[in-house]
């Protein structure tokens, strides 16, 4: 990991999302901190609605933000702009989504789909180097060259993701989003997902934001994570420290909800249940603070103490 904090590729500050106005704004996401470096795999992990994906949105410029800044690559992204620059964004960051079925173009054949980025971006000289391009994506994500003149709804949820995963892949992007990329596949095709995205961080160097609600899975995948409750970051560490040292009372209920494959000591393991109430924030604010150099932890003054004086 050291050689990875040479470079910052996505710094997240003090990042707000709302929508709506008057009485009927909801914050769905509030104080939103994290770095990610170049070449890693960063998850995002939380419950459904806790506010992962429409960080990840975000950052591709779906979701506005109504505070702080998203910075990437040394630049500003969020907020206005240029249709020239929003275009060159686009080359550089894609999104893998959760639905390969909804997000795949059913009157379109997989040549097409995989193609369309070269064709809006005119990334290819000639057919022939389009062709080529194609091919190669196509083997590289287990595809056949048959599959090309296909539709999508002529394959598995598995190999529609793969479809996806080619579309992304084929523009060379330095980061990419992955939206619950597994959480509508067969267990038997997860496996094969995860190593085909770890495989393009090891041989591509690719960077990616990896959202997610299952622990289980993202400890297999992740450099490190970040946890997510109501639109708050609540704790952020390397993957194994996060696994053996847990601070936050709601991470560990999250970590107590993980199966373990032993049947005596699943049936045997105590669930822990995170009450929010737990927390008193009347008088001392909450910050997000280090308990450990590299493990931030979201607790005001009196937790903190507590977090550091359980942690050692």
């Amino acid at each position: 990991m050291n050689e990875l904090k040479q470079k910052v590729l996505l710094s997240i500050h003090d990042v707000e999302i709302a929508f709506g106005e008057g009485k009927k704004r909801f914050i769905a996401v509030e104080n939103v901190n994290f770095d990610i470096y170049k070449g890693e795999i960063f998850s995002l992990v939380g419950e459904s609605g806790s506010g992962k994906t429409t960080i990840g949105r975000a950052v591709i410029g779906i979701n506005p933000t109504s505070k702080g800044d998203i910075i990437f690559d040394g630049k500003k992204i969020n907020g206005k702009l240029l249709k020239k620059e929003r275009a060159k964004l686009t080359l550089r960051i894609q999104m893998i989504f959760q639905n390969p079925s909804a997000s795949l173009n059913k009157r379109a054949t997989v040549d097409y789909i995989i193609s369309e980025g070269l064709y809006n971006n005119h990334l290819f000289k000639d057919e022939a180097d389009r062709k080529h391009k194609v091919a190669n994506i196509i083997k590289e994500v287990g595809l056949l060259p048959e599959h090309l003149n296909r539709y999508p709804h002529e394959f598995s949820g598995g190999q529609k993701q793969r479809i996806g995963i080619a579309r992304s892949l084929i523009m060379r992007p330095d980061l990419i989003i992955a939206d619950e990329v597994i959480s509508a596949l067969d267990v038997s095709i997860r496996a094969q997902i995860l190593n085909l995205l770890k495989k393009f961080q090891k041989e591509e160097g690719l960077t990616y934001l990896f959202v997610a609600h299952d622990l289980s899975v993202v400890r297999f995948i992740s450099d490190r994570i970040a946890v997510i409750y109501h639109g708050n970051i609540v704790e952020l560490a390397k993957t194994e420290e996060l696994f053996n040292h847990p601070v936050h009372p709601y991470t560990k209920s999250l970590l107590s909800a993980v199966p373990i494959p032993d049947p005596k000591l699943e049936r045997e393991k105590k669930l822990i249940v995170y009450d929010p109430n737990m927390h008193d924030y009347s008088i001392n604010q909450p910050s997000f603070q280090k308990v450990k150099p590299e493990h931030l932890v979201w607790a005001n003054r009196d937790e903190m103490a507590r977090y550091q004086e359980s942690y050692e």
